[in-house]
């Protein structure tokens, strides 16, 4: 296997073409990996072990603040010259890091196993952010400008499917599980994930890696950083990104704490939303994609963050105590809606990174995008937890009163309580997300009435297209979009883009 993750001088286009088909494999189990061990799954261990509001925070900015590691990751690839061994190893340890994790519903100490999980977590999350490095840089050179927009499309299809189905499955195992047999049943889930990683791994080591070329730039990264701040445009984005972040993770990570501990609602329940609003955000990416190829990305960002922010606050109208069909009913509808608009958010501050991004100074650009929105989703978590703990015991409410001669009565209206707090929180701060986007240049804007006739003629064109087979079958700028580019800018070799934006791992 050691002479397999050397480097070669050749690479065929067959060979090429049967690394592509290694890679949409390697992605589809990678993904199956996270739906078990991570998201939703990981959230309710957590909670299996009793974890309290600040330990769900460091569980949700621990992937964001490990994504730093990419930094140094890019000279160690530079020394080294060896993407594929090193990626290969260190994802490989993360899942066996996983596959540890199975062992801690076996620890009688709560405390102890909530501090194991939270520590496999950072080395989790550490190897992986190096691994992301050394795969981005490595299937930049290896893939072709020409075929990466179907190529990506294939392992964002398949890795999307295959994560689907792995959350449903283990929603659906753990849900099944009562008292002692619970916490097997996630160590089951976890002992799957490595397996499944496992399989990952061996596709991605029969990939080949070409010989990597030119020489490392002497231009120190933390010379390079200090450009992005000294343009006024690019400063603006950078604030606007940092405070979208800072939103958003003020209330997503806590969503699957609120719907189980406060709605009451079932594993498998909160897993079939979190896959609902997965789909809806793959199938929306394609029309969002379509969209954003016509007018400018922050014209789409005009039209998606106010949808997301208002779904985010209308979460508190989801506790109906006395209809809890309307209240399902209405969270189905708002994962349906915030995943379509995420995906929008997603792909539009991805491009709009690349686009404001000055020609040959890609690196230090992306990469201050990186750490901006790194440090944003870390740290925000992190407050959000320490402030739910204080929201515990608070409520808000809101009623109508009416009084005459002789008479007083109240109307309740609705009540803000505990977690909640953060949803209200998280959609008042989108007003300034939005002030923020305001202050960005960007050429080509139009308004929001024409992004959103765009959308729905894509939308519609799309039906169409499927209606003749007889049917259709998805955070926030990645952090390590900027890798590929990086470590070809420090070689002083030019950047090719894909259609459409850069498409990570």
């Amino acid at each position: 296997m050691t002479s397999s993750l050397r480097p070669v001088a050749e690479v065929s286009e067959a060979d090429v073409e049967r690394g592509k088909h290694w890679l949409v494999r390697d992605a589809a189990w990678a993904s199956l990996t996270g739906s078990l061990s991570g998201g939703v799954v990981l959230v309710a261990f957590a909670l299996a072990l009793d974890a309290g509001p600040l330990a769900i925070g460091m569980l949700a900015a621990i992937p964001f603040l490990a994504q730093i590691a990419q930094l140094p990751g890019i000279t160690l690839i530079e020394r080294l010259r060896q993407r594929k061994r090193l990626a290969v190893w260190v994802i490989t340890a993360s899942r066996v890091v996983i596959l540890s994790i199975a062992l801690l519903p076996f620890v009688p100490d709560r405390r102890l196993a909530i501090t194991l999980l939270v520590a496999a977590q950072v080395a989790i999350c550490l190897a992986g952010s190096l691994g992301a490095c050394a795969v981005n840089s490595w299937l930049h050179q290896l893939i072709r400008p020409e075929g990466m927009g179907a190529f990506f499309s294939r392992r964002l299809l398949w890795g999307t499917l295959l994560g689907s189905i792995g959350t449903l499955l283990a929603g659906q195992l753990i849900e099944h599980a009562t008292g002692r047999d619970r916490l097997f049943a996630f160590a089951a889930a976890f002992v799957a994930a490595a397996f499944a990683g496992f399989t990952s791994s061996w596709y991605l080591a029969r990939t080949p890696e070409p010989v990597m070329t030119g020489e490392p730039s002497r231009e120190r990264l933390t010379d390079a950083l200090r450009r992005p701040l000294r343009d006024t445009n690019f400063r603006n984005l950078l604030m606007f990104l940092g405070s979208w972040t800072v939103a958003s993770n003020l209330a997503a990570p806590f969503l699957t704490v609120y719907l189980m501990r406060q709605l009451g609602l079932s594993l498998g329940v909160v897993t079939a939303l979190g896959v609902l609003g997965q789909l809806a955000n793959a199938m929306a990416l394609y029309l969002w994609g379509r969209v954003s190829d016509r007018i400018a990305n922050k014209s789409v960002l005009a039209v998606a963050l106010p949808v997301y922010f208002v779904c985010t606050g209308a979460l508190v109208l989801a506790y109906q105590p006395d209809r809890p069909a309307l209240g399902l009913a209405l969270l189905f509808v708002l994962h349906v809606v915030m995943g379509a608009a995420a995906g929008g958010i997603g792909l539009a501050t991805g491009n709009l990174g690349l686009k404001l991004a000055p020609q040959g100074q890609g690196t230090a650009y992306l990469a201050m995008v990186g750490l901006v929105s790194a440090v944003g989703g870390g740290l925000a978590p992190l407050v959000a937890g320490a402030a739910a703990e204080s929201f515990d015991a608070r409520q808000l409410s809101f009623v109508m009163r009416w009084e005459e001669p002789g008479l007083r009565s109240e109307l309740p209206v609705f009540a803000i309580a505990h977690w909640e707090f953060l949803f209200v929180i998280s959609a008042l701060l989108g007003l300034y997300v939005l002030h923020r986007l305001s202050r960005v240049v960007e050429s080509g804007e139009v308004g929001e009435r024409f992004v959103v006739q765009e959308f729905a003629i894509e939308a519609a064109r799309s039906v169409d297209s499927l209606s003749s087979i007889g049917g259709a079958l998805g955070n926030v700028f990645p952090f390590r979009r900027f890798v590929s580019w990086g470590t070809q800018r420090l070689r002083g070799e030019p950047v090719r883009r894909a259609e459409g934006g850069w498409r990570g791992r």
